[in-house]
């Protein structure tokens, strides 16, 4: 049985990492997310709206898959903490119809990018 609302709708995230305290350490930093460790090799995370989690069961899979676009209020800021945690930013900020936003990978490889309307 689904939560309610629930059906159809992205419900959690995945990374396959190398190191949890490391991820930990760069999401936590950059982004302000909270996390709940269960046991040596899994950890979950939450940034206020979505859950997801970090796993070292399987290989990183950094290249391929869906781009996964975190939103921010102020761009040069998150764009300099990502930098601060260790983030590469591989496109730097560009304006797109409805806003601006950038690229960058985190410590495995991860391409992920952070927009805003502003």
């Amino acid at each position: 049985m689904s939560s309610r609302g629930a059906d159809r709708k992205i419900d959690y995230i995945e990374f396959n990492v190398a190191d949890i305290a490391r991820s930990k350490a760069f999401y936590g930093s950059a982004f302000g997310w909270t996390f709940t460790d269960y046991g040596p090799q899994y950890c979950e995370f939450q940034d206020g709206r979505l859950t997801g989690g970090f796993t070292t069961t399987a290989p990183v899979r950094a290249e391929g898959g869906p781009l996964i676009i975190l939103f921010a209020d102020e761009l040069e800021e998150i764009l300099a903490r990502v930098e601060a945690a260790g983030g590469n930013v591989v496109q730097p900020i560009f304006d797109f119809p409805g806003g601006r936003r950038f690229h960058f990978t985190d410590p495995d490889g991860y391409e992920l990018a952070v927009w805003s309307d502003r």
